[in-house]
């Protein structure tokens, strides 16, 4: 069996499994955050922290929420980093430094997981399980609560309430993010992913040292981190390590992990407004991105355009040869299409247009699943821009799912969107302008690229790098932490800002004039403006970095 055919069985068998599930995890997934009863344990929960599960929130309550949970979360971890020699489990390791510990607080919370430091050097096992492991599931769980509140104002009417965030958070925790990662952990066990506390990895030959390095809860952190569509790893090569993705039968499995709940949420988002065949379009516009992007990818990587891959028959530098080239593309498209920065590759060594894909998927906003819950609201609000470009052209007022689509509605859809080219282009100049581009280890297009990339990562919340440069200055993780923390909780106030703006409307009567917003059509019209506004907006950057060194 070729290599292509082999990569073409992978993808084939993964799409089939995840049409097989969209349907019933969606379901679940829907019963878990639109029931009405409260299990034991969650009760336990409210009463302990003071809420009343009834009691909804509105849009800006549900905001001060989230910003509160976070900004709480960020000085525990930050804490919690710079403490640790005092702590239990902690292997002996220094306190981080706080440049350090500041990014990589920021990096957990926002859901980003941005490593700028080897994980089984630097961090004890109780930062890892008790700092680390848990923001892998809150922050997640914080996505998806924002994605469910956005819905919300979608589906209700004439009030401004978009649900509870602590009843969010705690189901989304209990009901869907434990259970998944229970199985996936045992999953991934069965495949060879060691769980252990003790049993030391030798780093003498790599350190000139004697020093060993007790393994880590290596599968439940596995199996976390990707389910959460996070990245970040107890090993600082990730995905890999062969303790952490040993075969190919793993690496399948965790890519079906990472889009597992991204996309099945449109099937959430259309149980919730009533109309199913609306999350099948979403779906389908998620699919469609992601397919285009992994085939072109898989193109790039196994043609190996450059000098050396054409030499040698294969661009293989950088890739693990138990994964093979296309494998290795696949997962590469799947962990920057959502927002999970796991890697079982170096992105730096791809091909310099298989680099580029990496970069443009980020760009892209990440739709395509995206990131648990930031994926759907970040479709949904380009849905949004749709229908208004759709209204201009008919010269009709734009609506979606029966809300008008007003100034104050596209203010929010526009400056969400503004939000990471702001941040990611304005990073790279300040790099090149203060000359901390002399991190990058390479000059020229790919040192731009190297760089571009890292500030791409870090605003769009990924996780990911072109491992070429060296980041943990603490210009780069003051600079990056910054992107991190806005790229993550603007966005958020603005959807919702609209989700409140739209749960507050009358609904409006579909008539003649009004677009089918699940046809395919719209369907058509949504990849159209994602793939426009993106072309638009980092074209001359690409332009400067991967396609320069590709031609």
């Amino acid at each position: 069996m070729t290599m292509t055919t082999a990569g073409v069985i992978f993808i084939v068998t993964l799409v089939a499994a995840l049409v097989a599930v969209y349907k019933p995890f969606g379901d679940y997934m829907f019963r878990a955050v639109a029931g009405t009863k409260q299990s034991r344990v969650e009760r336990g929960i409210f009463r302990l922290v003071g809420v009343n599960p009834a009691a909804e929130q509105t849009w800006g309550v549900y905001a001060r929420s989230v910003l509160a949970f976070s900004a709480v979360s960020i000085l525990f971890l930050y804490l919690f980093q710079r403490v640790q020699n005092h702590l239990w489990l902690s292997l002996g390791f220094d306190p981080v430094v706080p440049h350090g510990a500041w990014n990589t607080a920021v990096s957990f919370v926002t859901n980003t997981n941005w490593q700028s430091y080897s994980g089984e050097s630097t961090m004890g096992h109780l930062v890892q399980m008790a700092g680390l492991a848990v923001q892998n599931f809150v922050s997640a769980a914080v996505g998806i609560a924002v994605a469910v509140a956005l819905v919300r104002g979608f589906a209700r009417s004439r009030t401004g309430q978009v649900g509870n965030f602590w009843v969010d958070l705690t189901r989304i925790t209990l009901r869907i993010l434990l259970p998944i990662a229970v199985l996936g952990a045992i999953a991934l066990m069965i495949g060879g992913v060691v769980q252990n506390l003790s049993g030391g990895t030798d780093v003498s030959t790599l350190t000139g040292g004697t020093q060993t390095i007790t393994g880590g809860p290596v599968a439940s952190q596995e199996v976390i981190k990707e389910l959460g569509t996070n990245g970040g790893g107890f090993y600082n090569v990730n995905s890999a390590h062969p303790f952490e993705n040993p075969t190919s039968w793993t690496n399948w499995l965790e890519i079906f992990l990472i889009f597992l709940i991204p996309f099945s949420l449109p099937r959430v988002f259309g149980r919730m407004v009533g109309q199913n065949r609306q999350g099948y379009a979403i779906a389908a516009v998620m699919g469609i991105l992601a397919v285009a992007s992994v085939a072109i990818t898989n193109i790039f990587e196994l043609t190996g355009h450059g000098t050396v891959p054409q030499a040698v028959g294969a661009a293989l530098e950088g890739k693990e040869v138990r994964f093979d080239v296309s494998n290795s593309a696949t997962f590469a498209a799947a962990t920057t299409l959502t927002s999970t920065g796991a890697v079982n590759s170096f992105h730096d060594s791809f091909t310099s247009l298989g680099g580029m894909m990496t970069m443009v998927n980020m760009m892209l906003g990440e739709v395509a699943p995206g990131g648990t819950g930031s994926g759907l609201y970040g479709l949904l609000i380009l849905a949004v821009i749709t229908v208004f470009v759709a209204g201009l052209m008919v010269g009709r007022t734009p609506e979606y799912l029966g809300k008008k689509i007003g100034s104050r509605e596209i203010k929010f859809a526009s400056l969400y969107f503004l939000i990471t080219p702001i941040l990611v282009l304005t990073g790279t100049a300040a790099a090149f302008a203060t000359g901390n581009n002399s991190t990058a280890l390479n000059v020229g297009p790919h040192g731009l690229s190297e760089v571009l990339y890292a500030f791409t990562s870090a605003s769009n919340n990924n996780g990911s790098a072109f491992g070429g440069i060296t980041v943990n200055t603490t210009w780069w993780d003051t600079a990056l932490g910054l992107c991190m923390l806005l790229g993550r909780f603007l966005p958020i106030i603005f959807v919702l800002a609209l989700a409140g703006s739209l749960a507050r409307q009358a609904p409006t009567p579909a008539s003649e004039g009004t677009l089918p917003t699940h046809r395919p059509l719209f369907i058509g019209m949504v990849v159209g403006v994602t793939v426009v506004l993106v072309a638009l907006t980092f074209l001359p950057a690409l332009a400067l970095g991967p396609l320069a060194e590709g031609l």
